[in-house]
């Protein structure tokens, strides 16, 4: 796979109206030089490094985190989930990557205190591969939001998907906000009457 190179593209400045005279003629006029910045040479691109691609795109990430847990905060007085937000970057195309907004845990029908993680990501990709966990990533969407079953590692004392609830752990996938948020508050409700609110939405 070819390696991607990334670059600082120019800000966007206002242009003045052009001048009636040519930049040589005003010189001549009146001895002053123009400092418009069409009249010269446009900048040369600043490629950026892997690290600063991979800071830019996490604190999009973060922001964007931060006001998804303000939302599902702020659905219901009883709904409180806590804040855990970080970050990581895809290795190879740093300008792709996903952030952790929230953990809790929940009750299926078959299964009992289910721990789960709810996560955002700025491509789309099917979920749950064995050694890659993001196979067929594509960067057609804006955002893809997703919650997997976690479960503590006894090895390394971190959490790692916990494949006994499905194959690939994967609790919902979706791009639209509108429905991630209306399954995290499933997942997060307490009792049939708040579900019932939920349902609604």
């Amino acid at each position: 796979m070819q390696k991607l190179r990334y670059y600082a593209a120019p800000k966007a400045e206002t242009k003045p109206p052009p001048s009636s005279k040519a930049v040589h003629t005003e010189f001549l006029r009146t001895g002053r030089i123009s400092r418009n910045r069409e009249d010269w040479l446009p900048d040369e691109r600043r490629y950026l490094s892997y690290e600063e691609v991979a800071a830019r795109t996490g604190r999009r990430l973060e922001r964007a985190a931060e006001t998804t847990h303000e939302r599902i905060n702020a659905f219901h007085h009883s709904v409180r989930f806590p804040k855990i937000i970080f970050h990581r970057t895809l290795n190879d195309s740093p300008h792709l990557g996903y952030c952790h907004v929230t953990a809790a845990r929940t009750n299926f029908a078959h299964y009992a205190d289910v721990k789960w993680a709810f996560y955002i990501a700025n491509f789309f990709a099917e979920l749950g591969g064995d050694e890659v966990f993001f196979e067929h990533i594509k960067q057609n969407y804006g955002r893809m939001y997703f919650a997997v079953a976690i479960k503590p590692e006894a090895e390394n004392k971190s959490m790692t998907i916990d494949r006994s609830i499905r194959d690939n752990g994967l609790l919902f996938q979706t791009v639209d906000p509108k429905e991630a948020l209306r399954n995290v508050l499933m997942l997060g409700a307490r009792n049939t009457e708040l579900r019932k609110i939920i349902t609604k939405l």
